[in-house]
């Protein structure tokens, strides 16, 4: 079930005895929650009929007793088993034991006055248990894996326009880009964008640089695209910027490097005829991303960002065995490749 009919029927007091929410993407995850919170825990007296639980720290036997608790003054009793790691397959070697049997028999006759919610935020699970089979064979089964750049897209513009906002289409774009199309981030920074804005309802692209912050990551692809467009005194300037902030070169010069292989990896890709969604299965990324590399590879050719990532495995080597000033040999790099670009 998708989550928007999983959050109607809640609406509606229609629910299920046992749901399993599954997925990565935290924003959908609480979303689900709290709806669950808002229509079946109302008062204080409520608040007695609700419990969570961590499965890396609490045995799941005190969760499945809970379940089996009449609720107190209401109609039902609500149960989150959080991290429920034993429907995958990590294995935790310092975790309380669980009775596993003990909740194979909970969910041949689920109590009909709990709803037990198992709160999974993993990729995928372990089908081959046979707990996993018969949880998912009685759940309800709420997908929340991270949406597509299109349902991110639609998500957020509808967000904002339920919120009588308006944003500028280039302020949209950096906002989705600085958030790395994460709907969790994105909403987050939503919230600061709506107060900034509030008396003119409108988000500027001027609004989403203030108060967005950049990550390092994105720090290094301005820088990473400052050094290969030969804008060697930019480039200086934001890596000066960084030792400022406190990172190290070295580190710096690891980043870069997997961004140029990145580059690499897309070019060669995308040559041999791969599609962005296929590049992305390949390489185990967010599409987001390898959409971001082809905009950019296409202007440089394959020999050169070769050159470049074997000089950035030089200097990482350099570096580490000391064999150079770090801070130096990055800054010669920076203004080497600026001059051979500027040639």
């Amino acid at each position: 079930m998708n989550l928007q009919e999983a959050l109607k029927q809640v609406r509606q007091q229609h629910f299920a005895s046992v749901y399993l929410v599954q997925g990565t993407e935290g924003y959908l995850s609480e979303l689900f929650k709290t709806e669950l919170l808002s229509q079946l825990i109302k008062t204080e007296d409520d608040q007695f009929n609700y419990s969570a639980f961590d499965m890396e720290e609490v045995p799941l036997s005190i969760a499945i007793e809970e379940a089996e608790t009449i609720p107190f003054f209401g109609d039902y009793r609500l149960v989150f088993i959080e991290n429920p790691y034993f429907l995958t397959a990590e294995r935790k070697t310092n975790g309380p034991d669980h009775d596993i049997d003990s909740l194979l028999k909970y969910l041949e006759h689920p109590s009909p006055t709990t709803i037990l919610v198992f709160s999974a935020n993993v990729e995928k699970l372990d089908e081959r248990k046979k707990i996993t089979k018969a949880v998912k064979k009685q759940a309800e089964i709420i997908d929340v894996n991270p949406m597509g750049e299109r349902e991110v897209r639609q998500y957020v513009e509808q967000t904002i326009q339920s919120e009588g906002y308006e944003i500028r289409p280039e302020a949209f774009d950096l906002l989705l880009q600085l958030t790395d199309l994460n709907l969790s981030k994105v909403m987050g920074e939503l919230q600061k964008l709506f107060l900034f804005a509030s008396d003119s309802k409108l988000i500027s692209k001027n609004a989403v640089k203030e108060l967005v912050p950049k990550s390092l990551e994105h720090n290094v692809f301005d820088l990473t695209n400052d050094v290969l467009s030969g804008n060697g005194e930019k480039a200086i300037q934001l890596y000066e910027d960084l030792l400022l902030q406190g990172e190290e070169t070295i580190k710096l010069n690891a980043i870069l490097l997997n961004q140029i292989r990145l580059f690499l990896q897309t070019k060669i890709l995308a040559k041999l005829g791969y599609q962005q969604a296929n590049i992305a299965e390949t390489l185990k990324i967010h599409p987001y991303r390898v959409k971001l590399a082809l905009q950019q590879v296409r202007h440089f050719d394959l020999d050169r960002l070769e050159a470049i990532y074997d000089e950035l495995v030089e200097n990482d080597f350099r570096m580490k065995t000391g064999k150079m000033e770090k801070e130096l040999l990055f800054e010669l790099f920076i203004l080497k490749l600026s001059g051979q670009t500027t040639r």
